[in-house]
């Protein structure tokens, strides 16, 4: 029997990034730090807070002016006024108001606060989610290519609760060189069942496994190097996860 495995390498940087920052660069300097050579078929999963940062993506709290709704919103929960109302700016719809902030984001994720936090930024400020997750997860993987010449995957994340579940895990917002899902639908299962739908999200499975190493809190590793998978790849994105309206059964 052949044992099957893969490894999960986290890569380290107390670099505080900004607006224009090489992210590439820091990467390829962390690597060689740890000592590690990117390989072909690696996935390289990177924070969303160091892509928002980079991107501008950052927010001071004195510069928001806070809307009457935002206010209201905030009074009856105890929340913050400038994360509500970065919220309702960054959403197309509010599915919910009370208790919890849940919105629809202009990206098309629904989540907490649209998103918008302010653990690991710098004082008094926020940080928004990227504009477009997948097209920054593209950008960086063009760039890895060109500069080392290694074919890899690039996912971009960020962590977010879950309904019907209790606690927080890592999710792609974007992706690029890797599809969002495997597809099962044909194959057959080990009593011979052929299977007729089974799709499984790839894009956040390798985000969940790199936020094991990433943590929430000052651990410094905004790089994770997913290696010795079997990824397909294709051209399924990040936005390929969100359901459609029309799909969606929750809402």
């Amino acid at each position: 029997m052949v044992t099957k495995e893969y490894r999960v390498i986290g890569i380290r940087t107390r670099h505080d990034f900004r607006s224009g920052d090489d992210i590439v660069g820091h990467l390829l300097t962390g690597l060689s730090s740890e000592g590690v050579h990117l390989q072909d078929g690696d996935v390289v999963v990177i924070t969303h807070k160091v892509v928002s940062k980079v991107e501008g993506r950052v927010v001071t709290a004195e510069s928001v002016v806070v809307s009457e709704r935002a206010r209201r919103i905030a009074e009856r929960n105890g929340f913050d006024p400038v994360q509500v109302e970065l919220a309702l700016r960054e959403a197309v719809d509010v599915l919910r108001e009370a208790r919890a902030l849940i919105t629809e984001t202009r990206g098309g994720p629904i989540c907490s606060f649209s998103g918008v936090d302010r653990s690991n930024a710098p004082g008094g400020t926020y940080v928004l989610l990227p504009e477009d997750p997948d097209a920054s997860a593209q950008r960086f993987r063009d760039e890895i290519v060109m500069r080392t010449g290694r074919h890899v995957g690039v996912v971009v994340s960020d962590t977010q609760g879950r309904p019907w579940r209790d606690g927080a895990v890592n999710v792609a917002l974007g992706c690029a060189g890797v599809n969002a899902f495997t597809h099962n639908r044909g194959k057959s299962d080990l009593y011979g069942y052929v299977l007729r739908s089974s799709k499984v999200c790839t894009a956040d499975e390798l985000a969940a496994a790199a936020e094991l190493l990433m943590g929430q809190a000052g651990e410094g590793v905004p790089f994770v190097i997913v290696r010795g998978l079997d990824v397909e790849c294709g051209e399924e994105h990040g936005a390929d996860i969100n359901r459609p309206r029309g799909l969606n059964l929750f809402r």
